[in-house]
This record gives C-alpha cells, sequence and structure tokens, in this order.
C-alpha cells in the first residue's frame, strides 16, 4: 500500500492522463483537488512514485505517465463507480425497448458498450449447452422431413431439421413431441435422461434423433461472439503497426473470448496492459463481467480500450449492462 499522500499523486496523475493523454507534471497535480502541497513536494513524490515502478517518464523534460502498475493501484482502488443519469436512462430506454431474437439483442447491446464508454465492445452468448429447454416440437414438413424447434432458456430459438423413415405418420410424430417434451422441458439439450419403460423403440429413436440434429451443429461453433467498435480501441494509437496488431487480434474472436476467460478465472473484472498475456494487446486494457440467466452464469461482456480508458466509467456501464442483459433474458 502507498502512503496516503503518494496515493492522491498517482491518483491525480492517473485521472489527468487518462482526460488528455499527455505526460502530467508536478504543477498541475499540486493545483488539483484534495492535494494541498508545493510542486516542489509533488516533484519529490512523483520521483519515488517513479522509482517504485507506478510511473514513468517519457523524456526529461517530460511529466509523468502511468505504468501498468500505476493503473493496476488505481483501478483497485476504486470504489464501485455509478453510472450517470443519462447513461443509466439510456441503458434502461435499450432494454425497455429490445424485442426479438436473441442475435440481434446481443449485436445490438455491443453497440449500446460502444456508445457508453468509446470502446470495443464484446459481447460472448450464451450456449445452448448451458440453457434449459422452455419448449419443443417437431412439425412434419414433408413426407419424408420433419423440423424440431427448441425454445431456451436462455431466448434462443434453436431449429434443426431431421429426415423421417418411409413409415412415420403424423400421430407418430404428434407423439414423439409428447415424449420430448416429457424427458426435455426444464433440463438442457444434450442431458442424459432416462426412458419409461414401455415407449416404442422408433419414437425414442426419433426423439434422441431430433436433439442430437439441435446439439450438434453448435459443437463446431460454441460462442456466439458479437463486436462493435473495433475503431475505437485503434483511434488510440499512432502507429500504423501497432493499429494492424490489434486489428489482427480482434479478428481472431476466440482469441477474445479466451482472454475472456482468463480474466474472470483469476478473479479479476479488469486485465491490464501486459496482464492480458497477448503481446499485442500489451498496450490495452480489457474490463470485464458475466451475466446470468435464471440465476446461472451463461455469458460474458466486456469492453477493450488503450490502457489510459476510463476506468470507472467502463467498470460502471459493464456493470449495469451485464445485470440489466441477465435480467432481460431471464424474463423470456
Amino acid at each position: 500500500m502507498l502512503e496516503d499522500r503518494k496515493a492522491k499523486i498517482l491518483k491525480a496523475v492517473v485521472e489527468e492522463y487518462i482526460q488528455t493523454a499527455q505526460p502530467v507534471g508536478s504543477g498541475h497535480i499540486a493545483d488539483a483537488p484534495g492535494i494541498g502541497v508545493s510542486p516542489a513536494t509533488v516533484r519529490n513524490e512523483l520521483v519515488q512514485l517513479e522509482k517504485q515502478g507506478y510511473l514513468h517518464q517519457p523524456h526529461t523534460s517530460a511529466g509523468r505517465v502511468p505504468t501498468d502498475k500505476g493503473y493496476r493501484y488505481f483501478v483497485d482502488s476504486l470504489d464501485m463507480p455509478t453510472l450517470g443519469p443519462l447513461e443509466s436512462d439510456q441503458i434502461s430506454s435499450f432494454f425497455d425497448a429490445s424485442h426479438g431474437e436473441l442475435e440481434r439483442l446481443l449485436h445490438e447491446t455491443a453497440h449500446l458498450l460502444v456508445g457508453l464508454t468509446d470502446c470495443t465492445a464484446v459481447v460472448v452468448g450464451p450456449g445452448p449447452q448451458a440453457a434449459t429447454v422452455r419448449s419443443i416440437q417437431m412439425v412434419r414438413v414433408a413426407h419424408r422431413t420433419a423440423i424440431v424447434v427448441a425454445v431456451l432458456s436462455n431466448g434462443a430459438v434453436e431449429k434443426a431439421t431431421v429426415e423421417l423413415e418411409e413409415d412415420i405418420t403424423d400421430d407418430d410424430v404428434e407423439t414423439v413431441t409428447r415424449l420430448l417434451t416429457s424427458e426435455r422441458l426444464g433440463r438442457t439439450l444434450d442431458e442424459s435422461v432416462e426412458h419409461e419403460l414401455g415407449i416404442d423403440g422408433r419414437h425414442v429413436q426419433l426423439a434422441a434423433a431430433a436433439v442430437g440434429a439441435l446439439v450438434v451443429p453448435q459443437n463446431d461453433d460454441p460462442d456466439n461472439v458479437f463486436m462493435g467498435g473495433q475503431s475505437r480501441v485503434v483511434s488510440a494509437f499512432d502507429a500504423i503497426e501497432k493499429v494492424r496488431e490489434v486489428l489482427a487480434v480482434l479478428e481472431r474472436q476466440l482469441v477474445v473470448v479466451s482472454l475472456i476467460r482468463d480474466v474472470l478465472a483469476r478473479g479479476q473484472t479488469v486485465s491490464i496492459g501486459t496482464e492480458t498475456g497477448v503481446e499485442p494487446l500489451n498496450e490495452c486494457s480489457l474490463v470485464v463481467a458475466p451475466y446470468e440467466v435464471d440465476g446461472q452464469q451463461v455469458g460474458t461482456i466486456g469492453v477493450l480500450g488503450p490502457t489510459r480508458l476510463n476506468y470507472p466509467q467502463a467498470l460502471s456501464a459493464v456493470a449495469v449492462v451485464s445485470q440489466r442483459l441477465g435480467d432481460r433474458l431471464s424474463e423470456g
């Protein structure tokens, strides 16, 4: 822990650098609210903070800028920030008006986050394996073809085509729908079930084929990833090569998803600079939060920006949007 005066000076440097992206001088910090010491004292404290690794000086005549360690101390010292009334109203209006398919909601949620944070936004949609079935039915559409449709607790609607044997009747299809409903309602699609004795084997086989058709395609693409505002993060960098490197990472969506999961697995909500472990993102920070449906964690959201991103704004926006998204999906 830093001494109180050093902590206040470091906080002032971080806040000023977030706002201006310019090295911060001692004279400016001495005039900041709550500091109350001379520029000479501030200079001495800045030297000590630099020696301790919280700040660095780009060149001799420049002011100081935060290091990853400095940002980490700043973030860990924050009280949970709250959104302003305008942003809160914007989020409420968005979710009050949100309707339609899950994919559209997640896509629009990503763009909502872009507007709130001026960062690149990532929304990882819930996989069907984590969701329970709210309704399921099989509908015959041709003599040898049926469609099975399942509405899941995460708001997704899964559809698949099933080939029928020549002797399958309409009564058989209705029986399979009743069997699917009794076996799958309230369960996940891939959960194993015990079949009751006396059920016709053909119906069991057709029900299994229907569930298999719903689940198998999802195994090839387990994550629905929705991104927005990719240009926001790269606009923070002047070097063309850095821009290319960051864009290359963002195009590899599964890398971003893995990074989000790693951050949450470490028990963090913020990953700063080199903490990401992804070299092209060494000058970026990621703020993440999971969202829940019916009390079960099913997906995550996050924003990616330069290390000098507005952490209080990003943390509060991600926290509120993740809560509201989970509530919206729980409503069905």
